[in-house]
């Protein structure tokens, strides 16, 4: 069926593009030809006129009648036809049909009546003459070609979202070619070139070109290699948004869903006898036990049917809650779930396996509307509900997540559907990951995605942690960047990432060299119960701090275990980890540790999950992705060629191991280079250090705090660049 739909789609795409293109051929024949082929279609009759258009008579018909309404507009009204048919045919999400439609209607009237005032009344149609003829005597001609000329500007700033921060960086660069042509001007060649009415004004500016070639050649000495500073580069620190440029020149694709498979049996079918049998039973089994019920509605869903009954007056709920086993018994199916009541309805509602379960594809679920289109800042599509419908959340809203379930019930495909459907729909420079797994063989496919989207320790060569001292590290490092995150809102005076990245992007932000875009951090670990048993505290205090604060800074944590115990499962955890899934369990305690009520051990399996968000408990058929979809979606990121290295976590303790004037042990490899280039250039600037040495921004802030404790710059003086207390290189050599 999808073959001969596909083909319908191609051959109605071929018709649109072939109709498309006779039309823009008749509209270019009737500037030639019109007028003839007017006066022919006036004469004559139609279905024997002599036309000169390219496309006979219909086309003279037809660029007739668009030309005499639309003019020259008729073109605008030709490509908005184009993108209907775009967004019609191939569902483009990149298509805003509602925003392309406005534009294209505001060109059609702005050109119709800019050319109903300046050019002949041909190219405006009666479009342009009739609006024209209505403006026109109330504000004259003048004033209508202001407010045109107002119109075009208003518009080109809400098309392209022009801020006043746009109009600031043009004023920078018109300042900088402004001193590029002084620069010009007061070369010694042009200076010769000059009249004698100039002369002491040329000799003055001569000599201060002079002096500063004198100066510079103190300061160069065979250690120091001066390297000329790009008007760009200043720019660029000016503004404050490196990362904005970087993540410009980041050629990166996005992956598209034909790495994914999609499953013939994804599709749900309907067993209506299935249904019926399965109605009567359940009527028949309530009967026996004297309740009255009348099933109203029965919803089918990829794995289990919602059937919603309305029990008689007088019949307690708790009742028919009690007869899950009998209902069980007397269909013959495992997992029977009775939520009494449902939620937000009259009825109570009785979950039923189906006999024939449904696969929900990992592409389907991506693919789905709601997931393309969703606003999230870290959307998750997790599966589809009983309803069939897509599930997506937002785990900024978590703020964190808690999955448990017995081994086998699908704990890893829905560790990877997690992170697949981030790396869909996110930009490395907006995300990373800290994976841990103990098991050392979950989450290896990720390697690959190193460079794009993992963070690590700065002294760890694995991308992966899998040991219980690095992971003991990690932690102790991630509540150190949450600190220092929290360091950089409090300057910022903003409450939350996002509003300390949109003030960043602004160029709010560009005075204070600390500041840097911040990517969101998720901290993934498999087997959790493993590392408590391993370190016990060592692992839950970090865990639970991050998990009690890290919210507003964009650290997010997502913990996966076999074993729901309250050993593992502890109070101080649950408190600070509303959000919580729980595949199929052994035992109703089990279900109660994870999600404070029974029925993760009524599930069947397979990725059957429940989710709690603490208000609500949904059922959910996780989305199925094979190990081989995850290889290709790693390998199609992993082989794109990128500058980019993987993001480094601060090293714990740094701060206190700073090296003094008398410790230099420590020091970095590259402190010595790094206090050349800020005598050099007399200028004490993280960023400086990390784009002349390439490194990153945690690296390049310990060199700045280690020359701090050198003396060889000054302290951060609030909005205000560090003071250099060095002058030379031989000042520099006694100090270091």
């Amino acid at each position: 069926m999808s073959k001969y739909k596909n083909s319908l789609k191609l051959i109605i795409s071929l018709t649109c593009i072939t109709l498309i293109l006779s039309l823009v051929l008749a509209i270019n024949s009737y500037w030639s030809n019109g007028l003839m082929d007017q006066s022919e279609i006036i004469i004559k009759n139609v279905n024997f006129i002599n036309t000169q258009n390219t496309i006979g008579s219909l086309g003279a018909i037809i660029s007739e009648f668009l030309i005499r309404i639309f003019g020259v507009s008729t073109y605008f009204l030709i490509l908005l036809i184009c993108f209907v048919l775009i967004k019609t045919l191939f569902k483009s999400k990149n298509i805003n049909l509602f925003q392309i439609t406005t534009i294209h209607i505001f060109l059609i009237i702005w050109t119709c009546l800019t050319c109903s005032l300046l050019t002949n009344k041909i190219f405006s149609g009666k479009l342009g003459l009739s609006m024209s003829n209505t403006i026109t005597p109330f504000i004259g001609k003048i004033g209508t070609i202001i407010f045109l000329l107002l119109t075009l500007l208003i518009a080109i700033i809400l098309i392209f979202n022009i801020q006043k921060e746009h109009f600031y960086k043009l004023k920078q660069v018109t300042i900088m070619m402004l001193r590029f042509w002084n620069k010009k001007n007061t070369n010694p060649d042009n200076i010769i070139k000059e009249n004698t009415s100039t002369k002491t004004t040329s000799t003055i500016k001569k000599s201060s070109v002079n002096e500063t070639q004198n100066i510079a050649k103190e300061l160069t000495s065979p250690g120091i290699i001066i390297e000329e500073i790009k008007e760009e580069d200043i720019l660029n620190e000016n503004t404050g948004d490196i990362n904005k440029l970087e993540k410009k020149k980041i050629q990166y694709n996005f992956p598209n869903l034909e790495i994914l498979t999609e499953y013939t049996e994804n599709k749900i079918s309907i067993n209506e006898i299935e249904v019926e049998t399965n109605k009567k039973l359940i009527e028949e089994t309530l009967k026996d036990f004297k309740i009255d019920v009348v099933v109203k509605r029965a919803t089918v869903g990829p794995t289990i049917t919602l059937y919603e009954i309305i029990p008689d007056q007088g019949v307690k709920i708790s009742k028919i809650k009690n007869l899950e086993n009998d209902i069980a018994l007397r269909i013959k199916a495992v997992g029977v779930r009775i939520i009494a009541p449902l939620p937000g309805k009259g009825t109570v509602g009785i979950e039923v396996p189906n006999q024939n379960p449904t696969i929900v594809s990992m592409k389907d679920v991506i693919a789905s509307e709601k997931f393309q289109n969703s606003k999230f800042e870290l959307p998750i599509a997790l599966g589809k509900t009983i309803s069939n419908e897509t599930f997506v959340m937002d785990l900024t809203k978590m703020p964190h997540l808690l999955i448990a379930g017995a081994t086998g019930q699908g704990k890893s495909v829905g560790l990877n559907a997690i992170l697949c459907s981030i790396l869909f729909k996110k930009h490395p420079n907006d995300v990373k990951f800290i994976l841990v797994d103990p098991k050392k063989v979950e989450l290896t496919l990720y390697n690959k995605i190193e460079k794009h989207f993992l963070a690590k320790l700065s002294d760890n060569s694995e991308s992966i942690i899998t040991d219980t001292k690095s992971v003991v590290k990690t932690l102790k490092s991630l509540c150190l960047e949450m600190d220092n995150r929290y360091e950089l809102l409090k300057k910022a005076e903003v409450r939350n990432i996002q509003e300390y990245n949109i003030k960043y992007k602004q160029g709010k932000l560009s005075n204070n060299e600390d500041h840097q875009f911040l990517p969101y951090l998720i901290l993934v670990i498999d087997e959790f119960a493993d590392l408590i048993m391993t370190a016990g505290k060592e692992i839950e205090i970090p865990i639970a701090r991050l998990a009690q604060l890290s919210r507003a800074i964009g650290i997010h944590l997502i913990i996966a275990t076999q074993r729901p115990t309250t050993n593992i499962i502890t109070g101080t955890i649950k408190a600070n980890f509303p959000t919580r899934i729980a595949f199929r369990v052994i035992q109703g305690i089990d279900s109660k540790t994870i999600l404070d009520t029974v029925g993760a051990n009524q599930l069947i399996g397979r990725g059957d999950m429940l989710i709690s968000t603490g208000s609500s408990l949904s059922r959910i058929q996780c989305a199925f992705i094979d190990t081989p979809e995850v290889e290709k979606l790693t390998n199609f990121i992993g082989s794109q060629n990128t500058q980019m290295n993987s993001f480094s976590l601060p090293e714990e303790g740094h701060k206190d191991n700073i090296p003094n004037e008398k410790n230099t042990d420590d020091r970095d490899p590259l402190f010595r280079e790094a206090a050349l280039l800020i005598v050099m250039h007399q200028q004490g600037s993280t960023s400086m250090i990390q784009r002349k040495l390439k490194l990153g921004y945690n690296r390049a802030g310990r060199i700045i705090d280690q020359l701090e404790y050198a003396g060889v710059i000054g302290p951060l003086e609030g909005s205000k660049g560090r003071k250099v207390l060095v002058e030379n290189e031989e000042e520099l050599n006694q100090i270091i």
